[in-house]
């Protein structure tokens, strides 16, 4: 059976996707070279460049180099996350959304989070904390701190009317980010600002993002008692 032609890197993907999760290409089974497979359907070797490495990337292929690629033999299976808008999330949720700054501040931060943030020893940076609201009760409470340097027109907006959090999302890209996931039990502000016991579980995202030019920003949300997160693999 021919091949039909397929002329984009999406499309080779798919194929490639298939022969693997249809057990074509068993796992720890060499694949064919780029060339092969670029005169096979019909498109540039680049094309299949590109696809082979995001399959790479998704933990379906083995790439060496020199070696060849090969389907992997234990897949790596990879939960997508992305950076939510928190406003939305409480809207889908059917419920009225609402925000509010408790302080704004320009210190100089924390030695821990100066190094998380990578700048200089003295160097201020904007320091919000907000809480985010769902039908008025406490959704969220946001800690973030904000490099102006990398951001230089976070300084001249108040968040009034929109978020940190939304603001970020929409009018500064970023090129890479880290979570992590933890779990506390609330202190004495967390409870405070949160309207639960001292003591209670709390589920907690800490997440810093950044471009080639440096660090945009660190935050930790803590969410209210009883939220839970949902992904999909």
């Amino acid at each position: 059976m021919t091949t039909p032609e397929i002329n984009t890197w999406q499309g080779v993907q798919e194929e490639v996707r298939r022969r693997i999760t249809q057990r074509v290409w068993r796992p720890g089974e060499f694949i064919p070279h780029e060339a092969d497979l670029a005169a096979e359907f019909g498109c540039a070797r680049a094309t299949v460049n590109r696809a082979l490495r995001e399959l790479a990337e998704a933990g379906l292929l083995d790439r060496r180099r020199r070696a060849g690629t090969r389907v992997a033999v234990n897949p790596v299976r990879k939960a997508q996350l992305e950076i939510p808008v928190i406003r939305e999330e409480i809207v889908a949720k059917g419920q009225a959304y609402g925000h509010r700054v408790l302080s704004r501040e320009m210190p100089v931060p924390p030695a821990e989070v100066a190094a998380r943030m990578q700048v200089a020893p003295g160097r201020k940076l904007l320091h919000l904390r907000t809480l985010h609201t769902a039908d008025g009760a406490p959704y969220v409470y946001e800690n973030r701190w904000i490099n102006p340097e990398a951001v230089p027109a976070v300084l001249a907006e108040d968040f009034s009317a929109i978020s940190p959090n939304e603001w970020l999302v929409r009018e500064v890209p970023f090129e890479g980010g880290d979570f992590t996931f933890s779990a506390l039990s609330a202190g004495g502000a967390e409870a405070e600002v949160l309207s639960c016991p001292a003591g209670t579980g709390l589920f907690v995202l800490d997440r810093t993002t950044w471009t080639g030019a440096g660090m945009i920003t660190s935050v930790r949300l803590v969410f209210h008692p009883g939220y839970r997160m949902h992904t999909r693999l």
